[in-house]
């Protein structure tokens, strides 16, 4: 596992960059938010990597901080967010302001990055809030606040797991002005409906 490669920048193309390190060129995708971050060619940068394995291919990816790149890690293991996408959400968003919109659960600003749509936003928030020990803030739809997070503690203190909550949370489009007690029996009876089915 590569954990971070230093040396000199020897091109970029529109998608990243090439790193010269000991006479081997590597080929690494970066965000919008490296590249901006690139010394010109010929100077020396330290790049920390994450390296995805395809069936057709090895693609290494660079950032600039450690911090954008644990958060791309965090992106990439939420359900539906491949590297292209986790890319585009750190080319938007430089790593303080994404957390910021994790932690006030800001859907829209992550809902208007091509590629995600609300239900996917709304996955990533629930699940990196908790990965990153973020405060259990209310999350934000359409700039209504829906009691989300509320409502998911007390369905896991109900028994189900964080998996099937996380699930049904997802998929739900409670009204702006229901509360906590609305948005618990929406998913309960959503989850009810999935064990039937199951």
């Amino acid at each position: 596992m590569i954990g971070f490669l230093e040396g000199e920048v020897a091109g970029r193309d529109e998608g990243g960059c090439f790193l010269q390190v000991g006479g081997v060129g590597y080929r690494l995708s970066c965000s919008s938010t490296t590249m901006r971050a690139l010394p010109p060619a010929g100077g020396r940068v330290r790049l920390w990597t994450h390296l995805h394995v395809r069936e057709d291919a090895l693609v290494l990816y660079g950032f600039s901080t450690e911090a954008e790149q644990s958060l791309f890690e965090g992106l990439v293991t939420v359900s539906g967010v491949g590297p292209k996408v986790a890319l585009a959400v750190c080319s938007a968003h430089a790593p303080d302001a994404l957390r910021r919109i994790l932690a006030t659960g800001d859907i829209a600003s992550l809902s208007a990055i091509p590629g995600i749509g609300k239900k996917t936003a709304a996955r990533i928030v629930l699940d990196l809030k908790e990965k990153l020990a973020l405060p259990g803030l209310e999350i934000v739809l359409d700039g209504e606040h829906v009691h989300l997070a509320r409502a998911r503690s007390a369905l896991e203190n109900l028994g189900y797991s964080t998996a099937e909550v996380r699930s049904v949370l997802a998929g739900l489009e409670p009204a702006a002005d229901d509360g906590v007690e609305e948005v618990v029996r929406s998913a309960l009876r959503a989850l009810a409906e999935e064990r039937r089915r199951a």
